[in-house]
C-alpha cells in the first residue's frame, strides 16, 4: 500500500511538511470545479486544499508551465489560491506564504465587513 507522499515532488513535500508544522490539515489534490476563459467546464486539481482556511497552494514547477493563466481562472471563479515558486526562492517561500495567508484572509474580512454595511 502506497503514501500519497509517493506521488508527491520534493517541493510539494516540504510545503507538506510545514503546512503540518503549522497545524493545518491538508487533503492533496483535492478536485476543484471552474469554468475557463471560454466559460467551458473544467475539473483542477491545485497541489493543496487548507480546509480550514478555505483556500487552496499551487507549488508552481516550472517556467514553461502558464501559471498565470491559471491564477486568473481561479480568480474568476471565486477560489482563493496561493502559487508557491520554491524553485526561485528557496529560502523565502515559507514566509510568502504565510504574508499571502495574512493578505487573503484579510482582505475577506475587509470584504466582509463591506457586505454587512461596516467599514473599516
Amino acid at each position: 500500500m502506497g503514501s500519497i507522499y509517493n506521488d508527491m515532488t520534493d517541493s510539494e513535500m516540504q510545503v507538506a511538511s510545514f503546512l503540518k508544522k503549522l497545524g493545518l490539515r491538508w487533503v492533496y489534490e483535492f478536485p476543484v470545479f471552474v469554468y475557463d476563459e471560454k466559460d467551458r467546464p473544467r475539473v483542477w486539481t491545485p497541489d493543496f486544499h487548507i480546509p480550514k482556511l478555505g483556500m487552496h497552494i499551487e507549488v508552481c514547477g516550472s517556467e514553461d508551465f502558464d501559471y498565470k493563466y491559471r491564477e486568473g481562472i481561479y480568480q474568476k471563479n471565486g477560489y482563493y489560491v496561493v502559487f508557491l515558486h520554491i524553485y526561485k526562492q528557496p529560502k523565502k517561500w515559507k514566509n510568502f506564504l504565510i504574508a499571502r495567508i495574512r493578505e487573503i484572509e484579510e482582505s475577506r474580512h475587509t470584504e466582509v465587513m463591506k457586505v454587512l454595511g461596516f467599514t473599516t
